[in-house]
């Protein structure tokens, strides 16, 4: 046999097997990377729903003759922001997701006041309908922050997979960049004040 031959053969082998990993790579980091994308996705569903069912909360509200205008109109404009605000699954950037939760809480925090005005009203109280939407709405927002939870679990592992040793090198030749997750409202790290009045 040439010895020629034998450098010749290891440089092939060598290239199979960098070719297999870089393959196998890429592959992982496109699985993840969907993966996120479609916990994205997720997010998204769950904030139109809530949108969808406030849509009918605004609608109940208002067959409530003297019910605060200045309330409702605040909902229905956050609504209308919040609804405004896509992202595209392929451009999740740290902008774009503190652009999105930004107009996501300004209607959160729309929502909370125009609940709390509610109180005011009795008749409101006791309508079904109303109290079946206030209902479905606290069900929806504990589904926003499971998918919340998941997209960060998801972003999470394709971060870590083209983070590591040497899938780094991989992750800047493929392309593959971190991804942003979604961050608590600012100030949610203190507790309410809440003040119990009782007569």
């Amino acid at each position: 046999m040439k010895r020629w031959l034998i450098p010749v053969i290891l440089l092939v082998v060598l290239a199979i097997g960098l070719y297999q990993w870089a393959v196998g790579f890429n592959n992982k980091a496109v699985e993840l990377e969907a993966n996120a994308k479609t916990a994205w996705s997720n997010v998204e569903s769950a904030y139109q729903r809530r949108n969808d069912l406030i849509g009918n909360l605004v609608k109940t509200v208002q067959g409530a003759a003297d019910f605060e205008r200045e309330t409702l109109t605040d909902v229905i404009e956050a609504r209308a922001r919040a609804t405004a605000t896509n992202i595209n699954a392929e451009n999740l950037s740290p902008q774009n997701i503190a652009a999105f939760q930004e107009a996501q809480s300004g209607l959160t925090s729309a929502l909370s006041r125009l609940l709390v005005t509610v109180e005011r009203y009795p008749e409101l109280k006791a309508n079904q309908n109303f109290l079946e939407l206030q209902a479905q709405l606290e069900g929806t927002e504990n589904r926003i922050n499971v998918a919340r939870d998941r997209f960060n679990e998801q972003v999470n592992l394709y971060d870590i997979h083209i983070s590591k040793f040497p899938n780094t090198l991989f992750a800047g030749w493929f392309g593959f960049e971190d991804m942003a997750r979604y961050q608590a409202d600012a100030g949610s790290e203190n507790a309410p004040d809440v003040n119990f009045e009782f007569n």
